[in-house]
């Protein structure tokens, strides 16, 4: 039988939800939707592995989309990513514009591996001119997955709540023994101080909702260079 290939405006609409106003339906979702849903999700998952299968040294970079090219954080991110690239690393990002754009501008300027994963957005979000290899993904969930499966290290430049998410699930994972402990880098003490202060006070300190130990889990830093010196040395790890 021969197989016909969907092109991915009919893989969309199969995988769309009916309406909630659906008066077929005895629930919000028939099960033959969320079935077809369940197998878009397990196709992401295992092309997103397919393809970071083949990198190595990774380290996975974070921060604003709309970070403009003259700001000084912007620039900080090139240097730092030079820096990782011209020791060998592969340079990891959400593949859009602001600080994604410049982690993969330094690594694409000295020649190294400049990774993209890219999120499918209705205002579609551009893959930057300084990707050399592309992957887009319709969930978050399956792209944040890709983002923080083999790291040897993380780095968090000033952004908004997508970057706050990243990087508390990365400190959590750490936390819970669900990944190895791995360099956790902020990049901006003028950004980062005044949320690690709220963690030591109001959750160390006053709540008492982590660990002492806990605020060890990352670090601040505010140059490429201090960065560079806790990325260097980090040990490659396989997924998880």
């Amino acid at each position: 039988m021969k197989q016909h290939d969907h092109s991915q405006d009919e893989i969309d609409e199969f995988c769309r939800f009916p309406s909630h106003t659906d008066e077929d339906s005895s629930k919000p979702y028939r099960m033959a939707d969320i079935t077809w849903r369940i197998f878009r999700i397990m196709a992401e998952f295992v092309e997103g592995f397919q393809f970071l299968s083949t990198t190595r040294r990774e380290v996975s970079v974070f921060g604003s989309a709309r970070m403009p090219d003259t700001e000084h954080w912007y620039q900080e991110t090139v240097r730092l990513t030079k820096m990782l690239g011209e020791a060998g690393f592969t340079v990891i990002t959400g593949g859009g514009p602001g600080i994604m754009e410049a982690a993969n501008k330094g690594a694409y300027e000295v020649g190294a591996p400049s990774l993209g994963l890219n999120i499918m957005l209705p205002s579609e979000q551009r893959v930057n001119a300084y990707v050399t290899n592309s992957k887009s993904f319709h969930y978050f969930f399956t792209r944040k997955v890709m983002l923080t499966a083999s790291g040897q290290a993380y780095v968090f430049c000033p952004g908004g709540f997508g970057t706050m998410d990243e990087l508390f699930e990365i400190i959590t994972l750490i936390q819970t023994g669900k990944m190895q402990p791995v360099p956790v880098v902020c990049l901006g003490h003028e950004y980062w101080d005044g949320l690690v202060d709220w963690i030591k006070e109001t959750m160390r300190d006053q709540m008492q909702t982590i660990s002492p130990d806990d605020v060890n889990l990352f670090h601040v830093v505010d140059t490429a260079e201090e960065a560079f010196e806790l990325i260097k040395d980090s040990k490659e790890r396989s997924f998880f």
